[in-house]
């Protein structure tokens, strides 16, 4: 018996009365939720308009769990399609089964229906959107935990998960959280598209593809990992794969892009309003704001000084014009002094 381990939950679901909570279900929403908080941030520091990442979620979300479960299904297709299978479980999203390339390949369809509604660039929105998706995913695997899935190799290690349940082929026992690894790997991933983004200002979709192809590297060693069942070629596991040819198209994207579009759009969002601070980068607004300051401040001392130096002239001039009315006074009274002398 392990003394140390992650326990997993005693079930995934609670009901409200005849209404059921999942514990799946509350991860992906709480997921979009910062999404879209984060994408909103990055947006706004970016030029953009309050909102406008919400309204093409509105496309972006629904394209992306249809895509997510289209993946699954399609891969996976003996657990619904064979004998002894109902297909009508294919439509069950909320026991879990969702394919993450599905995900963001239909989720990108429905951003770009969105974006050219709104006359927006898709790669500019996708630069915005990139850390929040991966947060997104680093919460939306501990739906995972919810359901007891996913989970990889034997260990006795500390940080083992305890898997209790017995359904559909499950042996109890302790395994790698593979859950975990993933959803710390996705955080980490956030944390690297930020930082690069502001290092070298990426533009024009390469921080999307860095989160992309940063992302493709941890499912590799995770998804090898993992013994739930798979299809297999050459015997890697068909994620693997998928991860490796993702990760070359998104690096190749990045090379290419930073070729022939150096540098980042100057303008995401046409007609976005800078002057009420929505569109406006917060560094730029109080770099901007410092540097009008100190000219204020510099040209306000030459003004003061200027007229220091004008007024003091002014004295000069003054003084000036009553030492000559003092010597002609002098003048006039020696001359009036002398003609009396003469006239005695």
């Amino acid at each position: 018996m392990e003394l140390a381990y992650i326990p997993s939950p005693s079930r995934g679901v609670l009901y409200l009365g005849p209404i059921p909570l999942r514990g799946y279900a509350f991860c992906i929403i709480i997921g979009v939720f910062v999404a879209v908080w984060l994408g909103n941030k990055r947006w706004l520091a970016r030029g953009g308009r309050v909102g406008t990442v919400a309204d093409i979620a509105v496309w972006a979300v629904p394209f992306g769990l249809v895509g997510g479960r289209l993946y699954h299904v399609i891969t996976d297709y003996e657990l619904y399609f064979t004998e002894g299978r109902d297909w009508v479980d294919a439509f069950k999203v909320w026991e879990g089964g969702l394919g993450i390339w599905g995900a963001i390949s239909l989720g990108a369809v429905g951003a770009w229906i969105g974006c050219r509604r709104r006359g927006i660039p898709l790669p500019a929105y996708a630069d915005a959107i990139a850390p929040g998706i991966a947060l997104a995913q680093a919460i939306g695997r501990w739906g995972n935990w919810f359901n007891q899935e996913l989970y990889g190799k034997p260990t006795d290690l500390p940080w083992a998960l305890h898997i209790t349940s017995s359904a559909d082929g499950r042996v109890p026992g302790y395994y790698h959280p593979t859950f975990l690894y993933e959803s710390l790997w996705c955080i980490g991933v956030a944390l690297l598209v930020i930082w690069a983004d502001r290092r070298f200002t990426l533009g024009h979709g390469r921080a999307f593809a860095l989160y992309v192809a940063a992302y493709c590297v941890g499912r590799a060693w995770i998804e090898y990992m993992r013994v739930d069942d798979a299809h297999h070629i050459l015997g890697l596991r068909l994620n693997d794969w998928t991860a490796l040819i993702v990760f070359l198209l998104a690096v190749t994207y990045i090379v290419v892009s930073a070729k022939k579009r150096p540098g980042r759009e100057e303008v995401v969002e046409p007609g976005a309003d800078v002057s009420d601070g929505e569109g406006e980068p917060e560094g730029e607004s109080k770099a901007e704001t410092k540097a009008e300051t100190k000219t204020e401040t510099k040209t306000g001392a030459k003004d003061e000084t200027a007229a220091d130096e004008e007024t003091s002239e002014a004295a000069r001039s003054e003084d000036a014009v009553e030492d000559e009315d003092e010597d002609e006074a002098k003048g006039k009274d020696g001359a009036e002094a002398e003609s009396a002398g003469k006239k005695s």
